[in-house]
């Protein structure tokens, strides 16, 4: 059976299933096989200089291609309406390509904070030391205010991590275009199921596959999708240069996972929904982050980007005594960093994953020392709920004053 075109399948489930391959043209396998090896034969010496000169297609070393590793990069491309996909070996090594490939030494930075811990730490630790100058915004009206002529990229997370902000990625990518910068999304935690960033202007859009696209805890990956000449130049500089390659064992679970996530977001989004209108008004909750919710101040914009509103909800108790022993009562949310599995998860993000950005930053962005960030898994909706009350009653009264 030969792999449906993009004009072919249309629905999302669909696409989900079957895009990016088809039966095994050898085996005639169902399932797309884990080829295991390093490198390919090409045949002869003609060959091999095509194959490397970038003048005829095809598998000659698994650091640059791998079939099961180009089947997952096809499907991503697909469910995200993109010419074309490059997998990493981790979110960040996606990341730290997209710097390494589109930034040099006297160009600009901007985004849109917060950002994930690792993404802001690359931008400002690592990117600083080579030249690059970055500027933080914290909304969309002061984003025109930081963007220059020399900003190369701007850089946007949809909802952020872990406030669940959400920008509109239209306007904030007119600001960036009318200076020439590309604009790059992370849409880890919307997945390409509720939101496509390219539709609404951004010019790459990466995830953390780790996460939803994966969908059980069990493999670590990134990748990143747009145009096929962004992503020709990220494979051939970022991923060759840089080497966070993505291998077929990854590639084989992302696959399966992907043919879920239609199911699994839809599970995710109305156990978020469901936990945080059972949460709004609760006494020892300070501020609740939702943006399903309609007081929400991003829901317009969310409602008009999102097909629906996320498995992620945060909560502010007000102090870190508090957020740590809501923590440690909760019985259902395993206290780990990372998200998007089908389990629920939880996790402080002030002494974990954004830890190292130091205090000032943290209270600028409003990752709180109350703050608490729920990864809302697919469990049944009555049994998170409960754990979740059942954690806030064992808050010490006055700890979130």
């Amino acid at each position: 059976m030969p792999i449906m075109s993009k004009q072919e399948i249309q629905g999302f489930r669909t696409r989900a299933v079957h895009a990016g391959h088809g039966l095994d043209p050898v085996t005639g396998a169902h399932a797309v096989p884990i080829y295991a090896t390093s490198t390919f034969g090409y045949g002869n010496a003609e060959r091999g200089a095509r194959l490397f000169a970038g003048e005829e297609s095809g598998y000659f070393y698994s650091r640059l291609s791998n079939p099961t590793v180009r089947a997952f990069e096809e499907k991503v491309a697909s469910l995200e309406g993109a010419a074309d996909a490059v997998a990493f070996a981790s979110g960040m090594g996606a990341a730290s390509a997209v710097a390494l490939t589109f930034l040099k030494s006297g160009d600009e930075v901007a985004f849109v904070g917060p950002l994930y811990g690792g993404t802001e730490g690359l931008l400002r630790d690592i990117l600083g030391r080579f030249g690059v100058t970055v500027h933080e915004a914290r909304d969309v009206e002061e984003l025109r205010a930081v963007v220059t002529e020399r900003t190369r990229l701007l850089w946007l997370e949809t909802p952020t991590n872990p406030t669940l902000k959400v920008v509109d990625l239209q306007a904030a990518s007119e600001i960036a275009h009318a200076v020439g910068a590309l604009v790059v999304v992370d849409n880890t935690f919307s997945t390409p199921y509720l939101t496509r960033p390219l539709e609404f202007g951004a010019d790459l859009v990466m995830h953390s596959a780790t996460k939803y696209l994966g969908g059980h805890g069990d493999v670590v990956a990134g990748v990143v999708a747009g145009s096929a000449e962004l992503t020709t130049e990220l494979r051939l500089h970022g991923l060759r240069h840089v080497g966070a390659v993505l291998g077929p064992f990854e590639a084989y679970l992302l696959l399966r996972g992907l043919k879920t996530l239609p199911l699994r977001m839809e599970a995710h989004c109305a156990n978020a929904q469901a936990l945080a209108e059972a949460l709004q008004g609760h006494p020892a909750i300070k501020a609740l982050h939702y943006p399903g919710l309609p007081d929400h101040p991003g829901h317009d914009v969310a409602a008009r980007q999102m097909r629906a509103f996320g498995g992620l909800v945060s909560l502010d108790l007000g102090s870190q005594e508090a957020a740590f022993a809501f923590l440690n009562n909760l019985k259902l949310f395993t206290q780990a960093v990372s998200l998007g599995d089908v389990e629920s998860l939880s996790s402080h993000p002030a002494s974990t994953t954004h830890q190292l950005l130091g205090e000032e930053t943290l209270e600028r962005q409003g990752v709180t020392p109350g703050l608490v960030r729920l990864s809302v898994g697919i469990e049944d909706q009555e049994d998170l709920i409960r754990d979740v009350l059942g954690a806030l009653e064992k808050v010490p009264v006055g700890a979130g004053r």
